[in-house]
């Protein structure tokens, strides 16, 4: 049940929940959640948190049989479909549905655009700021880093399509300053190729230019991502003292004990897409056979980093698949023996902690953001229920709803600002 307008009370009361205040802590059943003025004000058991004044507006959400997570992070996304082009030309209500269908309908607050046009990127996250467009927050490399002649063979035809052409660096010095250049323009990351898919094979990234773009963004503060492909390109990837890999690397065999050590030492996080490849070997049209042995691959590369103890981050690559659904995700994760707190945490805290953001995100706690994933279900038990979102909050906002009224409500709120 639903009191007073949702998502445009300044206070928020989600109540009789069980709540993951942590992939570490046990959960609270029957909890109670006071949001106020973007903040988590005060969480436990339902019988110990009092209501506000009945003098403030409040919106209070009985959560019964629903549980609460601090709000969810997809680590790889792409903010680059036609949908999202030319988006000082969208309308509030254009944007904001695209951002619901591909990111905020899946519980995600916040996510990481790890390759997009900068400048186009800047105006969508710009219109979400004001509050003219609904969306969740957004990170980004902006503009990836492409060996020379190297943009992969599968978005050569999307760029031409569309009359987009990512700046190509003739030399370290050039690309050196191309990084200095984006993260004044506001990037929160760099993205290299180390390894892109080129028609005869994989492409590798000169070593000493991966290097120069690696150190120019850690003197700036910044993480590197790192597109691997094969297990050459995982070898420059950690060469090079990149951050994050943004795949497993499927183009190459089983990880060896040596290689995921190598990756644990070097603190490496990896993001696994594993639904990526099948979406992929669908696509190629493979038969069912080699489809399983991607997948098998994948899950085996995940497998043995995050059994080493290697930091794991949940991501999609949606806006370059158009498989928005992330029930597979979650379950191909579970048989690669990763636990309900392991793939919490690669949602939550992993993602906060990786890039700055644990001190105000990533728990359930006073005084933290009042960013808050509210599910159907308990995950716990049924790893899909992750898929299963009733609420996306934001900031204390409601920004995602599959109650009728709720998103008819914010629904119109997008369209009047039109």
């Amino acid at each position: 049940m639903l009191f007073c307008k949702p998502g445009f009370a300044s206070d928020l009361m989600l109540v009789h929940a069980r709540i993951y205040t942590s992939p570490t802590e046990k959960p609270i059943d029957d909890g109670t959640v006071f949001i106020h003025s973007g903040q988590i004000r005060a969480v436990g058991p339902s019988r110990t948190i009092k209501g506000p004044h009945l003098a403030r507006l409040v919106t209070v959400v009985d959560c019964t049989g629903m549980t609460i997570t601090a709000g969810l992070w997809n680590s790889h996304v792409h903010i680059l479909t036609e949908d999202f082009l030319h988006a000082d030309q969208k309308t509030p209500a254009q944007l904001t549905s695209v951002l619901q269908a591909m990111l905020t309908r899946w519980g995600f607050t916040t996510v990481f655009d790890t390759a997009s046009i900068l400048t186009n990127t800047n105006v969508i996250r710009h219109r979400i700021a004001l509050g003219e467009v609904v969306g969740p927050k957004i990170l980004t490399v902006g503009d990836p880093f492409y060996p020379e002649h190297g943009v992969p063979v599968y978005i050569q035809g999307f760029l031409k399509d569309n009359h987009i052409q990512f700046p190509e660096d003739r030399s370290d010095a050039e690309a050196v300053a191309r990084v200095r250049q984006q993260i004044g323009d506001g990037a929160d990351g760099i993205k290299i190729f180390a390894g892109s898919i080129e028609n005869d094979g994989v492409l590798l990234m000169p070593l000493d230019r991966a290097k120069a773009i690696v150190a120019e963004a850690h003197l700036l503060g910044r993480p590197v991502f790192a597109h691997p492909s094969n297990e050459q390109g995982v070898d420059l990837a950690l060469d090079s003292g990149v951050n994050v890999l943004a795949h497993v690397a499927l183009m190459g065999g089983p990880w060896s004990p040596a290689l995921v050590e190598r990756m644990r030492a070097a603190h490496l996080a990896l993001i696994p897409t594993l639904t990526l490849f099948d979406v992929e070997a669908k696509k190629a049209q493979v038969s069912p056979e080699e489809d399983q042995q991607w997948i098998d691959l994948a899950v085996q590369q995940l497998k043995v980093y995050a059994d080493a103890g290697g930091q794991i981050l949940f991501g999609t690559d949606v806006g370059y698949t158009d498989h928005f659904d992330t029930a597979e995700e979650y379950t191909l994760m579970a048989r690669a023996g990763m636990t309900f707190p392991q793939i919490l945490a690669s949602l939550t805290t992993n993602p906060a902690e990786r890039f700055g953001a644990s001190g105000h995100t990533g728990r359930i706690a006073e005084h933290m953001d009042a960013d808050v994933t509210v599910l159907d279900g308990d995950p716990a038990t049924n790893i899909s229920a992750f898929a299963k979102v009733r609420y996306t909050i934001r900031n204390g906002r409601i920004i995602y709803s599959d109650h009728p009224i709720v998103a008819k409500l914010l629904n119109h709120s997008a369209i009047q600002m039109k």
